[in-house]
């Protein structure tokens, strides 16, 4: 029996145990902060359901194959490499003190490795390493996200779906995308593959309720013509957002977000532009098949969904101005455009739909057009313009900044808003009067089913 025992005190063996030992302490500290809620990170689900139990157990094989090379080692007559256990009396005060000493250490160090990877992992759940360190094709993304209603809710947050499946799922199509940053291969606009998005119910709806009764919403929208005085419009239009309502009727646009509701659909592009089937099923039960020119479910290459709120808000986090227009409209109505410049709205559009090789090249450019037209411009008018000029280049170029992006290809309007039908398909991807039922019933376009414009 004593020979058995002395079997385990191989290297490997060791190994083995000294594995599991830390594994199983790391484990603890892992479980111990996802009871106490320490921590809110998808990350940790790799760590927790993946790495400690596939080394805890590779820790545990280690042991007995140890053991068995051990023995077969003493069969063939070799020198036994096993190591003996150091003789501890303590009894002995200086082998008490190195005793104590060592168990200290070990336990210090195991909170250290402990707190390392926890630190480690919660790195991997920053923006930052998502934007930058591993990700850099993604600026566009990121730059959008730090201006956007988002911009407090991390990556992972969206972007894993749950469990430990999530995980696996989402680092292996990160790996691939690593492989193609390390080649520069990887594609230019970056299309999101709507297989690799997580569904709503594990995203957007941990924050927002999808039954939740919001009513009529107004909103104001200003644009400004390209004339001298930057003459504003404003158009006030009430959305009929709607909801489930008290009685449990679903009203509105948001009769899409009742689960009671289904509709599917077939797109048959990458950014789901083009919807040439739709089937709707209500909450009786009642089903009908909507289709444009007799299509089928089994189109070619058309990529069949359920549809949930990342169909018309595909870009919550992040957005980009459709049009040069539209961004620099929205700037002057905050204020960072003064709109006391004449033509400044024109001139501002003109310089940000111009090609430019790169981003240095074209803020240079920006602010050169600006202030050779300003400078041309002579006058009363023209006294004291400096400040508000000044205040007016930096505004286009931060638009530049945060909306074109020559290295990927990504400038206003690549990646359409399908919110609305105004710069992209949008609503009329379905309504558009084409997808019609067998029956003859046509999914209409009926304006005020969803707003009003007053």
């Amino acid at each position: 029996m004593a020979h058995d025992v002395r079997l385990i005190r191989s290297p490997i063996s060791l190994l083995g145990m000294a594995l599991t030992t830390i594994t199983a302490v790391v484990f603890i500290v892992v479980l111990l902060a996802e009871l106490f809620g320490l921590h809110t990170n998808p990350y940790v689900g790799i760590l927790f359901f993946i790495v400690l139990p596939a080394l805890f157990v590779l820790g545990l094989l280690l042991i007995p194959f140890g053991a068995w090379i051990e023995r077969r080692r003493r069969a063939a007559g070799k020198p036994a490499a096993s190591l003996e256990w150091p003789r501890i009396d303590l009894n002995d005060p200086r082998h008490r003190r190195v005793a104590f000493l060592v168990v200290c250490l070990t336990l210090i160090n195991l909170v250290i490795v402990s707190l390392g990877a926890y630190k480690g992992v919660e790195f991997m759940d920053s923006v930052g390493f998502c934007g930058q360190v591993c990700h850099t094709p993604m600026k566009p993304e990121r730059m959008a996200h730090e201006q956007g209603p988002h911009a407090q809710v991390t990556c992972v947050a969206c972007h894993i779906g749950p469990g430990a499946a999530g995980f696996v799922k989402a680092k292996a199509a990160g790996t691939r995308q690593l492989l193609q940053v390390s080649r520069g291969s990887y594609p230019r606009p970056i299309l999101a593959d709507p297989a690799d998005l997580v569904a709503s119910s594990e995203t957007c709806e941990h924050c927002h309720d999808p039954n939740r009764f919001r009513g009529d919403l107004t909103r104001h929208l200003t644009e400004y013509a390209d004339d001298e005085s930057n003459t504003p419009s404003v158009t006030t239009m009430v959305l009929h957002v709607g909801g489930k309502d008290i009685g449990g009727r679903s009203t509105g646009i948001h009769w899409h977000a009742d689960s009671a509701n289904v509709v599917e659909y077939v797109a048959t592009d990458e950014q789901r532009q083009t919807i040439p089937w739709v089937k709707v099923t209500n909450a009786a039960g009642e089903t009908r098949e909507y289709a444009v020119a007799g299509a089928s479910p089994d189109l070619a290459g058309g990529v069949r969904r359920r549809m949930e709120c990342t169909d018309c808000h595909n870009r919550p986090s992040h957005a980009i101005a459709p049009t040069a227009q539209r961004a620099v409209d929205l700037a002057i109505a905050r204020g960072d455009i003064p709109a006391t410049l004449p033509f400044v709205r024109r001139e501002s559009a003109k310089a940000l739909e111009a090609t430019y090789a790169s981003e240095d090249a074209a803020l240079a450019a920006i602010s050169r057009s600006l202030s050779d037209f300003y400078r041309d411009q002579q006058g009363p008018s023209a006294v004291g313009r400096g400040p508000d000029l000044e205040r007016a280049i930096g505004a286009v170029q931060n638009i530049y900044r945060r909306s074109v992006f020559p290295d990927m290809k990504v400038t206003f309007g690549t990646y359409p808003n399908h919110i609305s039908h105004t710069d992209a398909p949008g609503c009329f991807r379905c309504h558009d009067d084409d997808h019609v039922t067998k029956d003859g019933k046509a999914l209409g376009q009926d304006c005020e089913t969803c707003h009003v414009i007053e």
